[in-house]
């Protein structure tokens, strides 16, 4: 190989990489407020002491709307992990963007439930 020619490939290479960092870098979640947007603790869950962590995938709208949700980790009971799908399903997001511009995408969320 000429040196011209490993001269071009390597910055072919920088080229690539850098517009894969900007292609990632260019989406941004979705998030939703965690102090206005709560779930009750079920009652069997209290009577029971259950505790742990849902963690959930959420396809939020360019509105801020869920449009589906996902069950990612159980916190090792259906009651909690129920509550927790129900209830964020529910709340309003601050929509995720796309170079910029409100869009559809997914987001992560890890809800815990403790007890006091």
């Amino acid at each position: 190989m000429s040196t011209k020619s490993r001269y071009l490939s390597v910055i072919a290479a920088v080229v690539l990489s850098s517009l894969t960092a900007t292609v990632v870098a260019a989406e941004v979640p979705a998030v939703f407020d965690t102090k206005t947007c709560k779930a009750d603790y079920p009652k069997s869950s209290l009577m029971n002491e259950e505790q742990g962590t849902t963690s959930m995938s959420f396809l939020v709208a360019p509105d801020g709307a869920v449009l589906d949700s996902k069950l990612e980790k159980t916190s090792g009971f259906k009651s909690l992990d129920k509550a927790a799908i129900k209830s964020i399903s529910a709340c309003k997001f601050k929509p995720g963007t796309k170079d910029g511009a409100p869009a559809q995408t997914w987001t992560k969320v890890d809800y815990s439930w403790k007890l006091d």
